[in-house]
C-alpha cells in the first residue's frame, strides 16, 4: 500500500471544509428552491474541484494512484445516481417542498462522509489482514450486481424502512414541514419534524449504499486516501447532481443494468486478482465505457418511447 504523506490529507481537508463553509454559510445560508442554472454550475464546480484533486495526485503521487482515483471516483458517482431514485422517492413520500430538500442532502452528505469513514477504514483493516476478505467482497459484489440488474427503483417505498418505524417509536413528530428546521414546538412541547424524519431515513439509505459501494472502490484500490477521497468527491457533488438530473432520472432506463455490470465486472476482478491482474487502465476504460453506453442507450430508448 503506497504511503501518503501527513500534508496531503492537509490539503484534503482544508479544501473540502472550506467548500463546504461555503456552500452552507454563504451560497445556502437561506432555504430556497435549487434552479437548473444553479445545480449546473455547482455540478461542474465539484466535477472540477474531483478532476483537480486527481491532477494533484498525479503530479504527487504517479500516474498509477491517480488513475485509481480516477476509477474509483466514476464509480462511486455512477452508483450515487442509482441512490438518486431512492432520495427522489423518499421525498415524494413526505412531500418535502424543493427549498428545503437541499438542506437535508447537505445534512446527509454530512453524516455520510463520517459513516463512509468508517466503513472503508473497516475493509481496509479487513483486507490488510485477511487477503482471503478480498474473494468475499468480490463474490458479494458479483450477488449485488446481478439482485441490482433485476431490481426496480420506483417499487421503494420509505413507509416500509425498518429505521421509520424505529425513529417513530421513540421521537414524536409533529404533522406538517413548515421551515427547514429538524425540531419545533407546539403547545410548548418539543417535537421533532418530519423532515428529521426525512433526514434519518436519508442516512439510513446511505448506510446501506455503503455496503456495496466500498467494497466495489476497494476492488480498485486498497488505499485509504484513494478510496476515501474519491467517495468524498462523489458524495460533495451528489446534491447538485440530484437537482440537475432531477427530472431526467426516469430518462435512465438502463442505468440498473450498467451498474450491475460493473459491479459483477469489479467482483469478478477481486475473485480472481490472485491468478489475474487487471490492469487499472483496463478497468477505467471498461467502466468509462459501460457508463458511456448505458448512458446512449437509455436516452435512445427514452427518445424512441417519447416518439410512439
Amino acid at each position: 500500500m503506497e504511503n501518503i504523506a501527513i500534508h496531503e490529507w492537509v490539503i484534503f481537508g482544508a479544501l473540502v471544509l472550506g467548500m463546504l463553509a461555503l456552500d452552507l454559510f454563504l451560497f445556502n445560508r437561506k432555504s430556497h428552491d435549487i434552479r437548473l442554472r444553479e445545480a449546473a454550475i455547482w455540478s461542474v464546480v465539484w466535477i472540477t474541484m474531483a478532476l483537480g484533486f486527481n491532477v494533484y495526485i498525479y503530479f504527487a503521487n504517479g500516474g498509477d494512484l491517480a488513475l485509481k482515483f480516477l476509477a474509483a471516483y466514476l464509480v462511486e458517482k455512477s452508483l450515487s445516481v442509482d441512490n438518486l431514485f431512492v432520495f427522489l422517492a423518499i421525498f415524494s413520500h413526505f412531500k418535502v417542498p424543493s427549498r428545503y430538500q437541499h438542506r437535508v442532502l447537505f445534512w446527509g452528505v454530512i453524516g455520510a462522509l463520517g459513516m463512509r469513514m468508517l466503513f472503508i477504514a473497516a475493509g481496509t483493516a479487513l483486507l490488510s489482514r485477511f487477503s482471503w476478505m478480498m474473494i468475499i467482497f468480490g463474490i458479494f459484489l458479483v450477488y449485488t450486481g446481478a439482485k441490482l440488474a433485476v431490481s426496480k427503483k420506483e417499487d421503494y417505498d420509505p413507509s416500509h424502512s425498518p429505521i421509520m418505524k424505529f425513529a417513530t417509536r421513540f421521537l414524536r413528530f409533529s404533522k406538517d414541514i413548515t421551515s427547514q428546521k429538524f425540531f419545533t414546538h407546539e403547545n410548548g412541547v418539543r417535537l421533532a419534524t418530519p423532515l428529521l424524519l426525512v433526514l434519518i431515513i436519508v442516512e439510513f439509505s446511505d448506510v446501506l449504499f455503503a455496503f456495496d459501494s466500498v467494497p466495489a472502490v476497494l476492488g480498485i484500490s486498497d488505499n485509504f486516501f484513494i478510496v476515501y477521497t474519491s467517495n468524498v468527491f462523489a458524495i460533495l457533488g451528489l446534491r447538485a447532481l440530484y437537482f440537475l438530473i432531477e427530472g431526467a432520472l426516469s430518462k435512465l432506463c438502463y442505468l440498473n443494468i450498467g451498474l450491475a455490470v460493473i459491479l459483477i465486472f469489479i467482483g469478478i476482478k477481486m475473485i480472481i486478482t490472485d491468478y489475474l491482474h487487471v490492469p487499472v487502465g483496463v478497468s477505467l476504460a471498461f467502466i468509462a465505457s459501460v457508463l458511456t453506453l448505458t448512458i446512449v442507450f437509455s436516452l435512445l430508448a427514452s427518445r424512441k418511447k417519447k416518439s410512439r
